[in-house]
This record gives structure tokens, sequence and C-alpha cells, in this order.
């Protein structure tokens, strides 16, 4: 058991690695040199544990997961955590503008595109932020870039068109 729990220790699978701790803790006390032991990386793996972030289990913290993910530079992680987001939300303009800027980084212009143009149909705000945003520079060359980000005539204004 004590083995077990220095294996998954090792692992990094803390949680595990504490069930045998605990374990041996209850059900060996009269073993003093094998309780200090168990004790000492048992509050190893407590300390481990607390460290990690909780699971994103939201599609809004999961974009938040994703943005912090990608301001690490884990293009791969953020990517997750929009897919994720996005199967749970899919009308979420923010999760679309995401993972345009996480695909333009990695490379994935036409997707990128894609998702930009869905999040700017949900919210033609975004059009104003895609305008500015030094993380969709990948995109400027690409074609129908301009046109989505500058839209129709008076979209950028704000003004609603005239019919005639």
């Amino acid at each position: 058991m004590y083995e077990s729990g220095v294996r998954g220790l090792q692992r990094h699978d803390y949680e595990g690695a504490a069930t045998q701790f605990r374990t041996i803790i209850e059900r060996y006390p009269e073993e003093r040199e094998l309780q200090e032991r168990s004790q000492l990386y048992l509050r190893v793996c407590e300390r481990e544990t607390a460290r990690r972030p909780p699971t994103p289990q939201t599609p809004q913290e999961r974009v938040y997961a994703a943005t912090v993910a990608f301001n690490a530079g884990e293009t791969g992680a953020a990517l997750d955590h929009l897919r994720r987001a996005l199967h749970d939300a899919p009308d979420s303009d923010h999760a679309h503008y995401i993972m345009s800027v996480a695909l333009a980084a990695s490379g994935s212009g036409g997707e990128a595109l894609e998702h930009l143009r869905r999040a700017i149909t949900l919210n033609p705000e975004n059009r104003g932020l895609a305008r500015q945003d030094p993380d969709l520079e990948p995109l400027r060359r690409s074609p129908g870039f301009a046109e989505l980000v500058n839209g129709p005539a008076g979209a950028s204004k704000g003004r609603p068109r005239k019919r005639r």
C-alpha cells in the first residue's frame, strides 16, 4: 500500500496517492515510522492538490481557462477548453472570438476566419474589436478578413443602411 502511494506520488496522481496514505494512517496507527512517512507524503499530496486550479465546468469558465492558457502560450490547452465551451454553448460569441484568436495563432487561418465570422454574426460589436486586435494579425492578409471586419457600408459606424 505504501509503495502504491509512493508510485502515485511519482506519477503526480496526488489524489490516488493521498487515498493510499490515508488508508495506511488509519490501518496502522502502531507503526510509528510508517505513520510519519505517510503523513509527510500526505501533506505533499494535499499541498499539490490545493495548487491545482479547479476544472472548468461551465462554458464561461472554459472560455476564461482558455484565455489564461492562451496567454501562457499553451495554445493546445486553450483550443481544448474552447472546443468544450462551444460544444456546450454553440452561440457564445465570446467563445467563437477567442477560438478565432487561438486558431490564428496556431496557423489555422481558414478555420479562424469562420469562427470570427460567427462571433461577428452573433455580436456585431466583435467587428470593431477584431479591427484593432493584435492577436488577429496573422489573419489580416487572409482573403475575406478586410471585408469581414469592415462589414457592409455603414456597419462600422453603427448606423443602419438606407434602403432605396
